[in-house]
């Protein structure tokens, strides 16, 4: 199986799942508050929505423009503290009752609030409330959308961070501000946005009822279509939560229902298909439908590129004077927008920071501490750090390795050629880590070394030097068996530079990581160890250089059954950025930074021997010094080479 079918297939097997099993409405009303937490979690929002009060928004209003028939304010406010959101609010002029309120969430232009002005202001002219805000990447301050994209910013994975949770956190807020004016009617509130915005729509939808009518233009498709259409390569990191619980939209969608959605898309849209898009709207007609709200839900096709039409436009309008106003108008009558360039105001007219942003701004810097991480545990004796272990392990298998298959394939471990040369005897094998990927390993056992005989499991690295984890193993004690495995994306299976950012992309929006994938690996290959001749199944240890050393070191966690762990240039930290064209050292896995990091990793397999060889990085001193404080059995062992490398009595 290729990286590319693998992707795809689990794709596929996601968005069939989605939704598939609810029959009935009872059931989905019992569903629905596990799903939305689950949602929550994925958006990074969970410790935000605990809070018995958010912040104050601290609005700050820096000018007004009267215009006929409606006017603009001018503002700012803060989503957190010291988080500012730019935007500008149209309030219909003269205004006799607090009218509807409507938030438009901007999509990917760089003027952003001037680029969409119109549709405020044609908001603004039908009765309603209208607030537009930026997003933290574009407009008149430049944040980070781009984190795996453009920046090579993979350890966001790690720390459990989109920028969907961001914007979808300042459009709360920005609901919170429409609430908090009295010109506004709180409890008819909508959210409409095109591309980013359209995706924002949903985002915001789903997480908070407040909003009773929504409308994603240009914003709609089935996981599965992205990865395996490859439209996932031209969208921008907000487009998607980061995936725990293996998700598809049709799910965001399902907790939107059964308030009013209109879906809104173009037939030729090169990032978002046509045919996924009406899957998305099929799937969720049945739910809606068995919630008696069928007519609640409305898809509309237009022709043409990733865009607006005016057939789009119009039928939003009426879409939410419907809905929001309790009128019925035609989307003939309810008109389009005015884009005349004399209509239009000028970006200097509109601009909220005169000169600059406040000097305490977040925004550039928000990716940094919006999702809390770990800090290291306090851990005062070995039962402590039993408890603590087991605490995280199964943290990281909910959180982490969530996708790990529930019932594992048979091993079909296979003997494929046994080899006798130079004084070692041993074989290459074969055996099946998970449904479709045909892993290969080769043993070998010195001549004189007594059978069954413990064995070094050492993990590949992906486009290593030939020979390399062999040399890595020269000087090892002969008593040692060696077996080196190639987990997936290395030896056989390997894929070439060139698919690197795509895989770690795709991989991370279906729930796993290349690093977690070969963890699932480096444990089936352990389990594989057990049928091999002459090995002794009680006295493995698990040896891996570079990348590969942090997939021994959870792998060794996750199992429990090795007695050593080997490690050559291990990272300092997962919590550091890679390479921007997605070379290099992939090490990042879904959230494991909320729970853990590379060096208490370390630390927590005591009594386990750990054995640097080379240096090692300073973070790992916390390791060390936890191994020293609980003392014997467990061990660290310094060596230049594992010629230098004395195993404990017993191994």
């Amino acid at each position: 199986m290729t990286i590319r079918e693998y992707l795809c297939r689990e794709a596929r097997r996601i968005t069939r799942r989605a939704l598939r099993d609810l029959t009935d409405a009872a059931t989905w009303e019992r569903e629905r508050p596990r799903r939305l937490a689950q949602y929550y979690e994925m958006m990074g929002l969970t410790e935000y929505l605990a809070q018995p009060e958010r912040p104050p928004l601290n609005v700050r209003v820096v000018g007004r423009l009267e215009r006929p028939g409606y006017r603009i304010e001018r503002l700012y406010f803060e989503s957190l503290p010291r988080l500012y959101v730019v935007a500008n609010l149209y309030l219909p002029d003269p205004l006799d009752a607090p009218a509807p309120g409507v938030l438009y969430v901007c999509g990917h232009s760089e003027t952003q609030k001037v680029h969409y002005q119109a549709h405020p202001r044609k908001f603004a002219q039908l009765g309603f409330v209208a607030l537009i805000v930026e997003t933290i990447q574009l407009g008149e301050v430049r944040g980070y959308h781009h984190g795996p994209y453009y920046e090579g910013w993979f350890h966001w994975y790690s720390r459990g961070y989109t920028p969907a949770g961001v914007e979808l956190w300042n459009g709360i807020r920005a609901l919170d501000l429409l609430q908090s004016r009295p010109e506004v009617e709180g409890t008819r509130l909508g959210v409409t946005g095109i591309s980013g915005g359209g995706a924002m729509s949903w985002w915001l939808g789903a997480a908070d009822e407040r909003v009773k009518v929504v409308a994603p233009v240009c914003g709609t498709a089935t996981f599965a279509s992205h990865i395996c259409e490859r439209t996932l390569d031209g969208h921008c990191d907000c487009m998607f939560p980061l995936n725990t619980y293996r998700w598809d939209l049709i799910e965001v969608g399902a907790l939107i229902a059964p308030r009013p959605l209109l879906i809104a898309s173009s037939d030729r849209d090169a990032i978002f298909t046509i045919a996924s898009i009406r899957e998305v709207y099929t799937r969720l007609k049945r739910l809606y439908e068995l919630l008696g709200a069928g007519e609640n839900l409305r898809l509309v096709e237009t022709p043409g590129p990733h865009s607006y039409h005016e057939r789009s436009r119009r039928a939003i309008f009426a879409w939410f004077v419907r809905h929001l106003q309790g009128k019925e108008v035609s989307p003939e009558e309810v008109g389009d927008l005015d884009e005349s360039p004399a209509a239009q105001e000028p970006a200097e007219n509109l601009r909220v920071y005169v000169s600059d942003p406040p000097p305490d701004d977040r925004t550039t810097t928000i990716q940094d501490d919006f999702v809390s991480l770990a800090s290291p545990p306090k851990i005062p004796d070995a039962t402590a750090l039993r408890a603590q272990r087991e605490q995280l392990i199964a943290a990281l298998r909910e959180k982490t390795f969530g996708a790990f298959p529930s019932t594992p394939c048979d091993l079909e471990v296979q003997v494929e050629m046994e080899l006798d040369t130079g004084g070692w005897r041993g074989c290459r094998f074969g055996f099946t880590s998970e449904e479709g990927w045909r892993l290969h390993g080769r043993l070998l056992l010195a001549q004189e070394a007594a059978r069954p005989a413990p064995t070094v499991v050492m993990l590949r690295r992906p486009r290593e030097p030939r020979l390399a984890s062999e040399n890595f193993l020269n000087g090892l004690d002969n008593c040692w068996a060696r077996a080196i495995v190639e987990p997936r994306g290395t030896g056989e299976t390997a894929w070439g530079p060139e698919l690197d950012w795509h895989v770690r992309r795709a991989a991370a929006l279906i729930g796993r990581t290349v690093a977690s994938m070969r963890v699932y690996d480096a444990l089936r290959a352990l389990e594989a160890m057990a049928q091999l001749e002459g090995v002794d199944r009680n006295r493995l240890a698990l040896a891996g250089e570079g990348e590969m050393a942090a997939v021994a070191l959870y792998a060794a966690l996750l199992s429990g059954q090795v007695q050593a762990v080997i490690l050559g240039r291990p990272p300092a930290t997962q919590n550091a950025p890679s390479s921007p064209d997605g070379t290099g050292p992939a090490i990042e896995m879904l959230n494991c930074l909320r729970y853990t990091d590379l060096p208490q990793v370390a630390g927590l397999l005591w009594p386990m021997e750990l054995v640097f060889v080379g240096p090692r990085p300073e973070t790992y001193r916390w390791a060390e010094e936890l191994y020293a404080r609980l003392g014997p059995p467990g061990a660290v062992r310094h060596v230049k080479r594992l010629d230098q490398w004395a195993p404990r009595a017993g191994q």
